[in-house]
């Protein structure tokens, strides 16, 4: 990755036209050649940027005194005729990094890992709950657990982190093809998320569904009771 820290304008022109005024400013030129500007606001988002397929060529225009020119980047879509110019004023800083091989993004608390807890835990859903089977599959996908409750009846649960009324619609179309088997019937749903919306919930309670809010630092055990004030 190059990064340069210069005094710059930048202009593109393409499908619309965009002009950034001189001023200093991060230009980010990736391995995979997307050239990204930004500015020392404006959260992640770049001021203006080209994506891959591009091609990148330094060169100089004159500035009208005599001298060597500014410097000039032109960065010219591949599939396109959109183009940006970045006018370099003067570079502060230009340097360059090799990342390696990114092995990418690993979310804590998704709903695989809510999955396996919840099925290590089942007595977290009711009491007397116990596991039949993880991942059982319906004709229109799997449901992520599928339980007895202790009266021995067959229970389908959903998992999400966040639950919202696609969830319970989801829940909602596996019940109805589980409830045909005369092996599983009667199941009843029990949806268990991070954080339940209200009107996930009551649509969920209409149908009679159970809705129940877990709490993934205690799942984990990293919850210490005796570490609470309450």
């Amino acid at each position: 990755m190059r990064l340069v820290i210069a005094r710059c304008q930048v202009d593109y022109a393409g499908r619309l036209a965009a002009h950034l005024p001189l001023a200093t400013r991060v230009i980010m030129v990736k391995n995979d050649g997307s050239v990204l500007i930004h500015s020392d606001g404006g959260s992640y988002k770049p001021l203006n940027w080209m994506s891959p397929p591009c091609t990148l060529r330094e060169g100089t225009v004159s500035d009208g005194s005599g001298d060597d020119g500014v410097i000039e980047w032109t960065v010219s879509a591949t599939k396109s005729d959109d183009t940006l110019r970045i006018r370099l004023e003067e570079i502060l800083s230009d340097t360059s990094h090799d990342l390696g091989v990114d092995p990418g993004l690993r979310k804590d608390g998704v709903e695989k890992h809510l999955q396996e807890l919840l099925a290590e835990h089942t007595t977290t859903l009711g009491d007397g709950m116990t596991l039949v089977r993880r991942e059982y599959m319906t004709a229109i996908g799997p449901v992520d657990l599928l339980c007895k409750d202790e009266s021995n009846s067959s229970v389908a649960v959903e998992i999400k982190r966040r639950g919202d009324i696609d969830g319970v619609e989801q829940l909602t179309r596996y019940l109805e093809l589980m409830n045909r088997d005369p092996g599983l019937r009667p199941v009843r749903g029990i949806f268990a998320a991070q954080e339940i919306k209200p009107q996930a919930r009551v649509l969920a309670e209409d149908r009679g569904i159970s809705c129940v809010v877990v709490n993934y630092d205690e799942l984990r055990g990293i919850d210490d009771p005796s570490l609470r004030l309450f």
